[in-house]
C-alpha cells in the first residue's frame, strides 16, 4: 500500500449508496476499508472490489464496539436501514445503529483523530410545514408515530456528532440527503421509484400513496455522490442539504414511470400512510455558494440508466419481497 494513500473507513458499504461511495473513493486512489452487517446490504454491490489491493471488507455491526488496524484518516458513517419496509421491519436495530453505532463511530474517530461525515436524511424535517426546507428549519417529526424510528435516530446521530464536535474539537460532517435513485437500490424496499419500475415490469399497476398529490426531489446517485466527496473535504461543520431542487408530485413521477417503461398499466391511490410527509423540496443554497456543487443529471437521463438496470435483474429479483411492500405500506 503507498505511503500517500488515505485510508476511509465507509460503513455501510455493501448498499446502495455505501457501494458507490466505495467506487468513488477507490477511483480517487483511497485505501477503502468497507464494513457492512448485510442486514440489508448485499455483497454482490461491493464485489468487483474485492480483488483489488486497496480494498478490504469487514463483516461487522457498528452498533458493537468497532475496531480497526492501522491508521484512519476520514469515516463515512452509512449504516442504516434507509427505507420505510426495512425501519418498520427492524425498528430496533434501526434506533441502535443511529444511536450506538453513531457513538461508536465518533469514539474511532477520536482515537484515530479521524474526520468523520454522518449521513443524516430529509427526514430530519418530518412533514415540514416549511417549503422548501432550508437546514435552519427544525422539523416537524412524530417521535412515536412509525416513523419515529427512523426519524428521530437520525435527529441523535446529528445531536451528538455536533455535540463531539463542539466538546472534543472533532472534525465532522453532517449531510441531510433527499431521495436519491440509482443503479443497486433494492427493487422492493418500499421507496417509490423502485417500487413504481417493479411494478411496471411485472404488469401491476402503479400503487401510490392518497392522490399523488405529495411531492418529492429526486436526485441521481452520480450527482450525491459528488456532493458528498465536496461535503468531506470542505471545512464547512454544519448540517448540509445535498438533493435536487426539482420538485415533482408522486401522480406526475408515476407516469413519468408509466411512459418510461412503455407500460399500459395505470395509478391507482392506496391509503396514505401515517405521518407520510407531504413535500419535499431541499434549499440547496448552501451547498450552490460553499461546495460550488449542484445536480448535474437531468431526471429522464437518471431514469433511463436505473430502468436499465433493473431490467437486468433475474425474475426470482424482480418478485421477491414484492408482497412485503405490498402489505408494509397499507
Amino acid at each position: 500500500m503507498s505511503k500517500a494513500r488515505k485510508r476511509i473507513l465507509i460503513t455501510g458499504a455493501a448498499g446502495f449508496l455505501g457501494s458507490h461511495l466505495c467506487d468513488r473513493f477507490i477511483k480517487e486512489d483511497y485505501h477503502v476499508v468497507a464494513m457492512d452487517n448485510l442486514i440489508t446490504g448485499d455483497l454482490r454491490n461491493i464485489q468487483h472490489l474485492f480483488k483489488l489491493e486497496n480494498f478490504e471488507f469487514y463483516h461487522h455491526d457498528v452498533s458493537k464496539f468497532v475496531f480497526v488496524p492501522g491508521e484512519v484518516d476520514y469515516i463515512l458513517h452509512f449504516a442504516s436501514p434507509a427505507s420505510p419496509i426495512d425501519y418498520l421491519k427492524i425498528p430496533i436495530q434501526t434506533l441502535k445503529v443511529g444511536a450506538m453505532g453513531t457513538h461508536n463511530l465518533l469514539g474511532l474517530a477520536r482515537v484515530k483523530k479521524a474526520r468523520i461525515l454522518v449521513a443524516s436524511t430529509s427526514e430530519v424535517y418530518g412533514d415540514p410545514t416549511v417549503h422548501p426546507q432550508t437546514e435552519e428549519y427544525w422539523g416537524n417529526v412524530n417521535p412515536v408515530g412509525p416513523r419515529g424510528v427512523y426519524d428521530e435516530a437520525k435527529r441523535y446521530m446529528e445531536a451528538i456528532t455536533m455535540a463531539y464536535h463542539t466538546y472534543h474539537g472533532l472534525e465532522t460532517r453532517i449531510i441531510r440527503i433527499f431521495n436519491t435513485y440509482g443503479p443497486r437500490m433494492r427493487l422492493n424496499d418500499g421507496r417509490v421509484l423502485p417500487a413504481f419500475i417493479g411494478q411496471a415490469l411485472r404488469g401491476e399497476d402503479l400503487t401510490m400513496f392518497g392522490d399523488g398529490s405529495q411531492t418529492r426531489s429526486f436526485c441521481y446517485v452520480a450527482d450525491l455522490v459528488e456532493g458528498i466527496y465536496r461535503l468531506l473535504l470542505s471545512d464547512y461543520t454544519q448540517p448540509m442539504n445535498i438533493g435536487n431542487p426539482e420538485e415533482i408530485t408522486i401522480k406526475e413521477f408515476g407516469e413519468e414511470i408509466i411512459k418510461l417503461t412503455n407500460s399500459s398499466q395505470k395509478l391507482i391511490s392506496l391509503e396514505l400512510p401515517k405521518d407520510d410527509p407531504k413535500q419535499r423540496k431541499p434549499d440547496i443554497t448552501k451547498a450552490r455558494e460553499i461546495l460550488g456543487w449542484e445536480p448535474k443529471v437531468k431526471r429522464a437521463e437518471g431514469l433511463k440508466i436505473t430502468y436499465d438496470y433493473f431490467k437486468t435483474l433475474s425474475k426470482e429479483e424482480l418478485f421477491s419481497g414484492h408482497r412485503d411492500f405490498i402489505n408494509g405500506n397499507k
